[in-house]
């Protein structure tokens, strides 16, 4: 797919339908309402910048469009809010204004970092018994445990005129995904799969279930 769109083509999502980055931009574009063409990256052990839409950072999601590529979710979701004629009230990162708001969305996506890096590592067939292996899984329950303790302040503390918020749509996606890769089961934190299963009842939700893109 060439990096140049014309101008009326849809825009071009590079990424993965078992990535929570990417699910991100998906339930985005799906609340949104914005079409757009679905590339996958087949092989994430590739350091082929052309494989991730030219982000030399060798990472997903990437949006291709006609005035370039847009690296990295927050970038391509405020890219999908300014091609929509819908225009909703999204509450985005900078318009947190309260410590625990700003924290609660600092260690979502610290969190999913991290899980990325333990997925990663596992793939590559590394030891889970290394120094560096035990500091991020134990930063990472220590994150899930905080986040467990604090969401529902953070939620409540959200401004209450809004259609959608990057950070409860970014804290969908990890406490989902860590059931789904068999990271960290979930089912301790009552108060995230609460959330979770509430904000499963919207339409965006159903239309980008994580799966394995064959």
């Amino acid at each position: 797919m060439p990096a140049a769109l014309e101008e009326s083509a849809n825009p071009v999502l590079i990424g993965r339908s078992s990535s929570h980055f990417t699910r991100i931009t998906r339930i985005f574009a799906a609340e949104l309402r914005v079409d757009y063409s679905f590339q996958v990256v087949r092989d994430l052990m590739s350091s082929d910048p052309a494989d991730y839409g030219g982000n030399p950072a060798l990472r997903i999601p990437v949006l291709q469009t006609s005035r370039g590529a847009w690296f990295g979710a927050l970038n391509v979701c405020r890219e999908l809010w300014r091609r929509s004629s819908l225009k909703p009230r999204v509450v985005w990162p900078e318009d947190l204004d309260q410590p625990v708001l700003a924290n609660a969305q600092e260690l979502v996506l610290q969190a999913m970092a991290t899980e990325v890096a333990l997925i990663m590592a596992k793939v590559a067939g590394g030891s889970d018994s290394n120094a560096h292996h035990t500091k991020q899984r134990k930063a990472l329950v220590d994150m899930m445990s905080w986040l467990e303790t604090n969401a529902t302040s953070a939620l409540a503390a959200l401004p209450p005129q809004r259609d959608l918020s990057f950070l409860e749509v970014t804290l969908f996606c990890l406490v989902t995904h860590l059931e789904f890769r068999d990271v960290l089961p979930t089912a301790p934190y009552s108060e995230l799969t609460a959330f979770c299963r509430r904000f499963s009842t919207r339409a965006s939700i159903a239309e980008t279930a994580y799966r394995f893109d064959t």
